[in-house]
């Protein structure tokens, strides 16, 4: 018998369990996050005799006679004072890592308030967050210190939700304080719990499976075998990916799903998969693009390896580039990057013979999933149910299916209701990962520095399945000629299966590794005309009314020149910084239809804000809030903003694409205009009942348009990014001038770009996801990720272009666009020390890496 004190309450247990595992399960005290259960991301942190420590570590037999205090054993003042500062600092995005945040930072100013910022950086050094970059989180910190110090009133003030404004996220509050529910929050009576058994090689071919040993066990509900299901494939563009991996069919990497054991405690789940018995021949594998193109190891049987090939032809660059007075060339790699959210993938799913299949879940479309899922069960629509909980990040890593199909597997077959929930090591494993990239370029300009034309091959490892590898490897081409104004291209793309993990959609889908290799080829082309970087770059900058490289008409918003305006005092201050340049699409556009979808209903005097747009820490909800307050002139307290839900909310595509401000936001500025004008005649309550619906959608041009000037997207943004670094060669500081349109939310947007930042940085310097042979080598712990003592300030400068774009009172997408420069940005200032041209990321030779 274990004792404990938690939260001043005394509490037993008999068995001596993992103090996270005790918190979640036993007290279902959920506030507590699990983020890793390896003791690396600090999510589960809580104070124990009032010291900052994670409960993944350890056993209660451990902590016997120690006190303990969760994000719930907070005091009242403490929950106002740091529910109000992190929201009003705006430290909150998809909020999975704030409550061990608050925890660590009690820890700090229990003891201590007056700290320095570099003391908050230290306190939270066991801290991860992916969104934010830490900056708000470090105010956040200070603000709560000088709150306790002066016993300051808390006051809070959403009176002012104007565009522009910073307005309180919706959802800062009840996230801080661990109150918001993820998945993983969620315990339902009678609940099984499953978990797949893995492929033991990344190419082999299942002889046998044998469930026998793990079904005899009185705790085994059912082994689900691919014979089970009734469609065994899914995938976003392309059906490829097996739900199950059939006796006699191959693996094609180390994260396939060869069964599905169900069981009725979630303990028991590692002792039944080892219980499964799998027979398998191995065979060789293809691990390299260039092995893939030989297609003498077919990743899939009777398939070639070239899964797509793009090529964008504009002008005659062959041409182009032998009249150039000066030519670079030069061959970029960047390699296989993790996203690392916070939240491991979860979703549970129930049965009802009337109802059919709900879903609880956290991804990036419940649209999608109700997509997959009805194929996979063969039911139809009004069967299938997908309800959104609070998504604890996305990047793109949550819009493929990885458990969602076998939660509803499980719980269509067993009618029971089904957790599934994956393991961190089984999430690296097993989502999409940003694409390894090669490129091969050859850049030209004329004796006075304008550039003239490029050409450009590019081998994309997409890995097993296909995922969104085709729309990744369209963008990395269709970008790949930057934010500049010649017309003389021509550009191959190639995504080419692997047996690796497979690659799909990750924040800037492509154009953070053609964008590393451009901006690195122009800084030599400057060299070799004798021009300073800035100038190459400003002379040949997009301007209005000017052609882009792909042909469309750069629209009046475009605001590259703006950009560099924004960053020439601070490049001209630090004459040794690196500097680069980017755009990004809004939309999914090329010929994509895309739609954004909004409807709101007044319920009981309030105003329902109905989309199915996921949040998942960009803050959409309050984007959302935000444009119906200024479009109808009510109050933000006459408004709820709903979840997704099949049921609940029309369907606004996913979030994907830097769109969802754009397309959602200009759907619900339609909707609310209509409100608006029925409010003219009508008191709120006079609409009970009434619903206004608007919708937005935008028609391109396909990528193979033959018309001399496509329209090839709604938007783009663009930026321009200025890396210094210190007399050590560590950062810091980075500039980051940033034309996303019309600014919604002032302090969002800002967390936007200082969190792009900071992962940038992690891009360039320090992240490295090791996978040999097939086999994911990397832990948590060992990606690299930044953490705040080693994240440098970011300025963040918001400028926008002669006018705005039509949608969403002007706004543009920026979750993406401010990660893309970064990288080559670092890389300028590196080559700028130490003359060291550098063309693989991450880069070596640094302070980071030696």
């Amino acid at each position: 018998m274990f004792l404990l004190n938690v939260n001043n309450r005394e509490y037993s247990c008999e068995e001596d369990k993992k103090l996270l595992t005790f918190l979640r399960d036993d007290l279902h005290l959920t506030g507590t996050k699990d983020g890793c259960s390896e003791g690396a991301c600090g999510a589960c942190t809580v104070i124990v005799d009032g010291k900052a420590t994670r409960a993944c570590v350890f056993t209660l037999s451990k902590l016997q006679g120690k006190k303990i205090t969760t994000i719930e054993g907070l005091s009242q003042r403490e929950r106002l004072v740091y529910s109000y500062c992190f929201a009003a600092c705006g430290a909150v995005q998809c909020g999975y890592c704030i409550p061990g945040m608050v925890m660590s930072a009690k820890a700090l100013l229990d003891v201590n308030l007056t700290p320095t910022r570099e003391e908050v950086k230290k306190a939270i050094r066991g801290n991860i967050c992916r969104c934010t970059g830490y900056v708000k989180i470090e105010n956040a910190i200070l603000l709560a210190a000088d709150y306790f110090r002066f016993n300051k009133e808390v006051v809070f003030d959403s009176s002012d939700s104007s565009l522009g404004s910073s307005f309180i996220r919706v959802d800062a509050i009840s996230k801080t304080l661990g109150e918001g529910i993820y998945v993983d929050d969620i315990t339902l009576k009678d609940m099984c719990y499953a978990k797949a058994v893995r492929a033991k090689y990344p190419r082999a071919r299942v002889l046998k499976i044998d469930k026998v040993e793990a079904e005899s066990d009185e705790r085994c509900v059912k082994v689900i075998t691919a014979e089970d299901v009734p469609y065994n494939l899914h995938g976003h563009l392309k059906k490829d990916w097996p739900v199950l991996i059939k006796e006699g069919e191959l693996t094609h990497y180390t994260g396939d799903a060869i069964c599905l054991v169900v069981a009725t405690s979630k303990n028991a789940l590692d002792e039944l998969v080892q219980k499964v018995k799998v027979e398998y021949e191995e065979l060789e594998g293809v691990y390299d693009v260039h092995e893939a193109l030989k297609d003498e190891i077919l990743v899939h049987e009777g398939e070639s390896n070239l899964m797509r090939k793009e090529h964008i032809v504009r002008g005659d660059a062959k041409k182009a580039l032998k009249d150039s007075k000066y030519t670079v060339h030069e061959t970029f790699t960047t390699p296989h990057t993790e996203h690392a959210f916070m939240e491991m993938e979860a979703a549970i799913a129930t049965w009802d013979d009337n109802e059919g299949v709900t879903l609880y879940t956290g991804s990036q479309s419940v649209y999608d999933e109700l997509h997959e899922i009805t194929k996979i069960l063969n039911l139809p629509e009004d069967k299938v149910h997908c309800i959104s909980q609070l998504v604890g990040g996305g990047f793109g890593g949550k819009e493929d299916m990885s458990v969602q199909h076998h939660a509803a597997l499980a719980a269509y077959i067993t009618h029971r209701p089904v957790k599934v929930k994956l393991t961190r090591a089984e999430s690296l494993a097993i989502h999409p990962k940003r694409h390894p990239m090669e490129m091969e370029l050859t850049l030209g300009c004329d004796e006075k520095g304008f550039l003239t034309g490029l050409e450009c091959t590019i081998l994309a490892d997409t890995g097993a399945y296909a995922s969104l590898g085709g729309p990744v490897l369209q963008r990395a081409c269709t970008h790949a000629a930057g934010p500049y104004n010649y017309q003389n291209i021509d550009i191959t793309g190639l995504a080419l299966y692997t047996n690796n993990v497979p690659s799909g959609a990750f924040r800037g889908f492509g154009v953070t590794q053609s964008c590393f290799a451009i901006e690195s080829a122009i800084n030599k082309l400057a060299e070799m005309v004798g021009l300073d970087a800035f100038e190459f770059r400003y002379q040949n900058a997009l301007k209005s009314g000017d052609t882009m490289p792909n042909g469309q008409i750069a629209a009046p918003d475009t605001g590259i020149v703006e950009c560099l305006n924004a960053i020439k005092p601070f490049y001209e201050k630090y004459p040794n910084a690196g500097i680069a340049c980017a755009l990004k699409n809004s939309g999914v556009g090329v010929g994509v239809p895309d739609t954004g979808r909004c409807l709101l209903s007044i319920e009981n005097g309030v105003v329902h804000i109905r989309t199915s747009a996921a949040c998942m820490g960009q803050g959409l909800a309050t984007v959302v809030l935000q444009i119906c307050t200024e479009t109808t002139g009510l109050k933000s307290d006459n408004f709820i903003v709903e979840t997704p839900d099949t049921r609940r909310t029309p369907n606004s595509g996913t979030s994907t694409a830097s769109r969802q401000t754009a397309f959602t936001g200009e759907a619900t500025r339609r909707a609310a205009e209509k409100l608006k004008e029925a409010l003219a005649v009508n008191s709120l309550e006079e609409l009970e009942g009434k619903e206004f619906y608007g919708e937005f959608c935008f028609e391109t041009d396909p990528i193979t348009s033959t018309k001399p000037h496509p329209v090839s997207h709604l938007a783009y943004s663009y930026s321009a990014q200025l890396v210094v670094l210190n007399d050590d060669g560590k950062v810091k500081e980075v500039i980051a001038v940033c034309d996303a349109g019309k600014v919604i939310n002032q302090l969002s947007i800002e967390g936007q770009i200082e969190g792009g930042v900071v992962m940038g940085l992690g891009y360039a310097l320090t992240e490295n996801f090791v996978i040999d042979k097939g086999y994911v080598k990397s832990k948590y712990g060992t990606l690299g990720l930044i953490r705040a003592t080693d994240a440098p300030p970011v300025k963040v400068i918001l400028v926008h272009g002669p006018e705005f774009g039509s949608a969403a009172y002007g706004a543009k997408g920026v979750g993406e666009l401010c990660t893309i420069p970064t990288a080559p940005a670092v890389a300028h200032a590196y080559y700028k020390r130490d003359g060291l041209f550098r063309t693989s990321l991450p880069l070596e030779k640094t302070a980071y890496r030696k």
